[in-house]
């Protein structure tokens, strides 16, 4: 076998051997927030989580998100239309991951409007103009507080509750229950406890469909 021979060969090997450790390692980690949702169930929904759709339903979405997430803000409508779409059989319940710089202000000031009655409206402006404010090298999050003005929100009280220490309390408990179960990426999705593993809308859809079929079945 020629040096050419010899390189290409260890060459491969050195491919196969990183494909399967990183199959290992991708498996691992999803055991682990598996085992981290079983153990710790209390952590998926607060009392005081956003909650879009019927309150009572059967399956529960819980979405650990970033205001500040690209792929949070294109998952948005996907998981509010599986919610529209499923005659009050699911329900979606927020939670906060603010990972990037300037999102838990931007969380702070959602959470200002919530006591305003005025939450789904505040969240889809944000996201909506989240290339405006959202930038990772310099995020402008103070800059929602325009984006939402025109949604009939007492801005100057918004912006009193937003530095309240409840917000704050409620924000690092959050945070708490996404250290606790492991999502270390946003969005991070759980349904009826059990955590997507594989990443993606059809993903998610299988995993919601097959959770409304054990419940349908009890």
């Amino acid at each position: 076998m020629n040096k050419t021979w010899v390189v290409m060969a260890t060459a491969a090997a050195i491919a196969a051997a990183f494909v399967v450790g990183t199959v290992v390692f991708r498996d691992r980690a999803r055991q682990e927030v598996a085992q981290a949702a079983r153990t710790n169930n209390e952590a998926l929904v607060r009392a005081h989580s956003p909650v879009y759709g019927n309150p009572a339903a059967r399956v529960t979405i819980v979405e650990f998100f970033d205001p500040s997430c690209e792929a949070c803000r294109a998952f948005h409508p996907i998981v509010k239309g599986i919610v529209n779409a499923s005659f009050s059989q699911v329900r979606l319940v927020l939670r906060y991951a603010p990972l990037h710089q300037g999102s838990d202000t931007a969380v702070k000031i959602l959470e200002a409007a919530r006591q305003q009655g005025k939450y789904w409206e505040a969240l889809e402006k944000t996201l909506a103009a989240q290339p405006q404010w959202a930038f990772h090298d310099n995020p402008q999050p103070e800059l929602i507080w325009d984006l939402i003005g025109d949604i009939g929100l007492d801005v100057a009280k918004a912006k009193s509750a937003a530095n309240s220490l409840e917000i704050d309390r409620l924000l690092k408990q959050d945070v708490a229950d996404m250290m606790a179960l492991k999502v270390d990426k946003t969005p991070g999705f759980f349904v009826n406890g059990t955590p997507l593993r594989d990443f993606g809308p059809a993903q998610l859809k299988s995993l919601i469909d097959d959770e409304l079929k054990k419940v349908k079945a009890q």
